[in-house]
């Protein structure tokens, strides 16, 4: 795998894919589906969160964050193999890039949706630079919840329905795809709890410790489920069942994450990654199956 790609970070691109593909069952859920903004949307995710993993790379580098031969990812820049200034091209041309298609969606959500353009922007970069880095002051689980769970979400609904009202499907969805997004980076700081504490990355594995952190893998997980079981109450019950399986998963993730140490947690953390796409996948296959009302009338 090229450093390139390997900053990149595919092992949790999964969750960009996933809070988009889940507002799109929400619009279909409620009679709208528009396939040029979702694809719009789709490519906007997957690019901010790429320029936000190269932004991490270059200025957890640039502070003296990471050393060579860290668990978990190889970090090209830490490890040499790409320049310092390269990464940093790379992050803003990504971000100007993400900015002109973001610009695209104005068409169908107004010229509103540059404040949230600009709010996403500022998070991908904010989250590891920045005069309070999110990742260095136990924020970034927080962070993640809203720019993973509720923006991919509600803003990719609404540019396809046109209708700025959270409903109680958008909401659970949201929070459910946000809480298991979180899992994702409690894995990344639970492998990488004992660097960050050498360099005074205040993680929230640092903070409240290893023990305390799994525990809140385990309610993340069983809170996501309830979404999904709430969001597809309505449904047919051999398909609300749904949210049973995707937990006894998240419980096999849960045992082998505290059983796991260093990089061995790698795997845990891509198939964590792999169970949000997974959800967002189940949510959109019920909600465009069985959208708003459809149930009532099958009664």
């Amino acid at each position: 795998m090229t450093p390139w790609i390997e900053a990149m970070r595919l092992r949790t691109l999964p969750v960009s894919v996933a809070g988009v593909l889940a507002g799109t069952g929400c619009a279909v859920f409620h009679h709208g589906f528009s396939a040029i903004p979702m694809v719009i949307c789709l490519v906007f995710a997957v690019v901010a969160q790429i320029a936000s993993n190269f932004a991490n790379e270059y200025y957890d580098f640039r502070n003296g964050l990471d050393h060579k031969g860290r668990e978990g990812y190889r970090r090209g820049v830490t490890e040499g193999d790409i320049k310092p200034e390269s990464m940093r091209r790379a992050t803003y041309g990504l971000l100007a890039f993400d900015a002109v298609l973001g610009c695209a969606l104005i068409y169908w959500g107004g010229w509103w949706l540059i404040a949230v353009g600009v709010a996403v922007a500022l998070f991908a970069v904010g989250y590891s630079a920045g005069p309070y880095p999110l990742s260095h002051h136990g924020l970034g689980d927080i962070a993640v919840v809203i720019f993973f769970g509720f923006v991919p979400v509600i803003f990719t609904e609404y540019v396809q329905t046109g209708v700025a009202e959270i409903s109680t499907v958008t909401f659970c969805t949201s929070l459910a795809i946000g809480l298991m997004t979180a899992n994702v980076l409690i894995v990344n700081n639970y492998r990488d709890a004992d660097d960050d504490r050498a360099v005074g990355k205040r993680t929230t594995v640092v903070i409240f410790g290893r023990r305390a952190m799994a525990a809140v893998y385990l309610i993340d997980g069983a809170v996501g489920c309830i979404c999904l079981a709430t969001a597809t109450t309505w449904a047919p019950f051999a398909v609300a069942f749904g949210w049973i399986v995707v937990f006894a998963c998240h419980l096999m993730l849960w045992q082998r994450l505290r059983a796991l140490k260093g990089a061995a947690l790698n795997q845990i953390l891509k198939f964590t990654s792999i169970l949000v796409l997974v959800s967002a996948l189940y949510l959109l296959a019920v909600l465009s199956i069985w959208p708003a009302g459809a149930w009532k009338e099958m009664i």
